[in-house]
């Protein structure tokens, strides 16, 4: 079942719970983004066609109860074979497991849950629907401690069906009724019977009935009396124990009519005038006489209130007669007879001896008693004081105070919530029980490691921490934990705390520590390995690529990779470099002189001078004005394969090119005397004298190409290889 998606809304998460009838699943309601409590039919009910209806139909009625107490019933499906109820997820515990771990609970605490309970089904009995399965199992009790009665339908279903199919009872047995044991007809008060046994237990700790076997247990609901909770707990006020005895009465006619009336009995208990009313007695308790119990009975003899045959009235007389006689004999031996002497004074003598002992034994008696006799006491009243100060105080009376802890959200810790005796009772026990507050119930710390700090925040609000107050996050690097990851917290997991005073303290992952990327270009090997070491990067120098550059001295870098200049980059990243070996050995570079003539003399104009050579093409080489001619040095890096090409533009038009190749360096290096070069061989003539091209040097590669411009011409020298 674990991810299945039932209804097309409904995923399964994973298994919470089950019975003998159904299994309980953690879902999510897909449509409405919320947690739902997913119920399935088990396998061996699937196909009982009869039970399949009466559990669709009971499950449906359920779903009309709308009350606080009630757990809500969303919605009813099936798919396949596969019969489901979907219920509102309640996080908290069972009343089972609060039983196991506190029970004895304390009274008050123990009629609210079963006035809450009551509450439930008074609602539900109004609707018409019996629960038939009330026991501590089907008690939730939700965070904020509400109860919420759980199962309506389903034990319903189950018990009708199995009595009609079977003829068998399903139930828990030790919440059994009577007439739910008999197999009879259940209803109302039935479920009362079963909230009996639940206040019973909460109140003990124990169940009433016990047996090696569910028949056992049913045959004691049948025809045992149950012990007086009174005489296992004798903190359970006369008034709850009334309560309880009533709602357990094995005939239906002597417990609680209603719902509604039990609920105004618990409603009103502990109210200091009920709290020790009489106990209550019922009409065969009274005479202490039960018509169905067994008795032994004389046996009735044959005629024996038959009147004997009639007489007469003469032999009546001489019966009469004949038994006086001896009677009359004996009187006239009596007369006859001397007085005797009476033996009366002896026993006479030890009577009086004998009262005159109990006398005495009486009188000191009375006389110890009177020694040892200790006064009543008034309680003084010290709920709300402070615990030390309380047990100041009784003290201060002759009293012995025995403090005793539990949690109260509302009572601040260490303040006196009640006490036993009740104040301005007179009492002659010189121990007085306070109960003082320990703050808010303790609550275990969650686990919030690799969680990301906004479902953090969210699980420490849904245990009552104020997000803005309670809960501190600080921030740091981590090469590990992605950004927002909760890496460490305080208090530690499983941790008790107080969600209303705790602070709670974060370690919340930065991510990667990050910085811009130095810029290593035109550094020298040396520079770029200092630069990484201080900004705590690492140099692959197994992978450092040497490379030839026109532009960039030897031993410097070219480039640098994965990371540009400005880039974000952390610590302890590697880095790879590219560095110059410096131009190519058959590389050359030329100084070429270039002559720039204004447009009209002793008018200012400007020239604009772009390189195409080994180094780069179109490269902008320098920006000047001029009002009358001017030469100009150009240098150009030239290689076997690449030419360089001056272009010159003045006031933004072309007037120029010069053209030098890898075979002009060579000449050059041969005649060193010659200088950097030749007179450019191309010269351009002012514009609009006619356009005409004077040639220059040649290559040896071909003649010179002319090039015309706009108002005038200009001579290019050389040609292309």
């Amino acid at each position: 079942m674990i991810g299945k998606k039932l209804g097309g809304r409904y995923e399964i998460l994973e298994r919470i719970g089950g019975g003998g009838m159904a299994l309980v699943y953690l879902g999510l309601d897909h449509l409405l983004h919320r947690k739902v409590a997913v119920k399935v039919l088990r396998q061996q009910y699937v196909h009982d066609e009869e039970f399949i209806r009466r559990f669709r139909r009971e499950a449906q009625a359920a779903a009309s109860l709308s009350h606080p107490n009630v757990v809500s019933i969303y919605d009813v499906g099936q798919e396949g074979d596969i019969h489901y109820i979907v219920m509102e997820y309640i996080e908290g515990v069972t009343l089972n497991d609060l039983i196991k771990e506190r029970a004895p609970l304390q009274v008050e605490e123990a009629v609210r849950y079963a006035s809450q309970i009551c509450d439930a089904l008074e609602h539900a009995h109004h609707n018409e629907i019996i629960h038939r399965d009330i026991k501590p199992h089907n008690i939730l009790i939700g965070k904020n401690g509400r109860i919420k009665v759980t199962d309506f339908g389903i034990a319903r279903a189950a018990t009708s069906s199995t009595i009609t199919q079977t003829g068998s009872v399903v139930g828990s047995v030790h919440y059994f009724s009577p007439e739910h044991a008999k197999g009879t007809s259940t209803g109302e008060k039935s479920d009362l019977y079963s909230l009996g046994i639940v206040l019973y237990q909460m109140l003990t700790g124990r169940l009433p009935f016990l047996g090696e076997s569910p028949i056992s247990v049913a045959l004691k609901h049948l025809q045992e009396d149950v012990e007086e909770p009174r005489s296992v707990n004798p903190l359970i006020p006369q008034s709850v124990e009334n309560i309880i005895l009533k709602a357990m009465r094995k005939k239906p006619e002597e417990r609680y009519q209603s719902a509604t009336e039990m609920l105004a009995d618990l409603e009103t208990c502990l109210q200091p005038d009920r709290r020790n009313e009489p106990k209550i007695m019922f009409w065969h308790d009274e005479d202490g006489i039960d018509e169905e119990s067994t008795r032994v009975i004389p046996a009735i003899r044959p005629n024996q209130y038959t009147l004997p045959p009639e007489r007469s009235e003469r032999n009546d007389r001489a019966e009469r007669s004949e038994r006086s006689e001896p009677l009359q004999e004996q009187r006239a031996e009596w007369r006859d007879e001397p007085v005797r002497r009476r033996g009366w004074i002896k026993p006479t003598v030890w009577i009086v001896i004998l009262l005159l002992i109990l006398g005495g034994m009486w009188y000191a008696v009375g006389w110890v008693k009177s020694i040892f006799t200790v006064p009543d006491i008034t309680v003084p009243s010290v709920v709300g004081m402070n615990s030390a100060q309380a047990q100041l105080k009784l003290k201060e009376s002759n009293l012995d105070p025995s403090v005793k802890e539990e949690s109260d959200e509302k009572v601040p810790k260490d303040t006196v919530i009640r006490q036993d005796p009740e104040p301005n009772m007179k009492t002659k026990s010189r121990t007085v029980t306070i109960y003082v507050s320990t703050g808010a119930a303790k609550q275990k710390m969650p686990s919030l490691i690799g969680s990301n700090l906004k479902d953090a925040r969210d699980r420490l609000q849904g245990l009552g921490l104020d997000p803005n107050t309670q809960i501190q996050v600080d921030s740091e690097f981590s090469d590990t934990a992605a950004v927002d990851t909760v890496m460490q917290q305080f208090p530690g997991v499983d941790e008790s705390v107080d969600p209303k005073t705790v602070s709670v303290r974060l370690k919340v992952s930065k991510g990667k520590e990050t910085f811009k990327m130095p810029d290593l270009v035109g550094k020298t090997l040396t520079e770029a390995r200092k630069i990484l070491t201080d900004n705590k990067l690492k140099l692959d120098e197994a992978a450092i690529k040497y490379e030839t550059n026109f532009t960039m001295a030897k031993d410097k870098v070219v480039s640098q990779f994965p990371y540009k200049a400005g880039e974000d980059v952390s610590p302890n990243e590697t880095i790879k470099l590219t560095v110059s070996s410096g131009p190519p050995a058959d590389s050359g570079q030329l100084t070429v002189p270039v002559t720039l003539e204004p447009k009209e003399e002793g008018k200012e104009s400007t020239f604009k001078i772009t390189v195409s050579d080994a180094t780069g093409d179109n490269l902008d080489y320098r920006t000047l004005k001029a009002s009358k001619p001017t030469s100009v040095d150009v240098k150009v890096t030239v290689a076997p394969d690449k030419r360089a090409s001056i272009q010159v533009k003045r006031d933004n038009e072309l007037v120029n090119i010069v053209t030098k190749t890898y075979q002009d360096y060579l000449n050059q290096q041969s005649k060193p005397e010659t200088g950097t070069g030749t007179q450019p061989s191309t010269n351009g003539t002012k514009p609009g004298t006619g356009g005409t091209t004077t040639p220059g040097g040649s290559t040896p590669n071909g003649p010179a190409t002319p090039a015309t411009g706009t108002g005038g011409t200009a001579a290019t020298s050389g040609g292309r290889n």
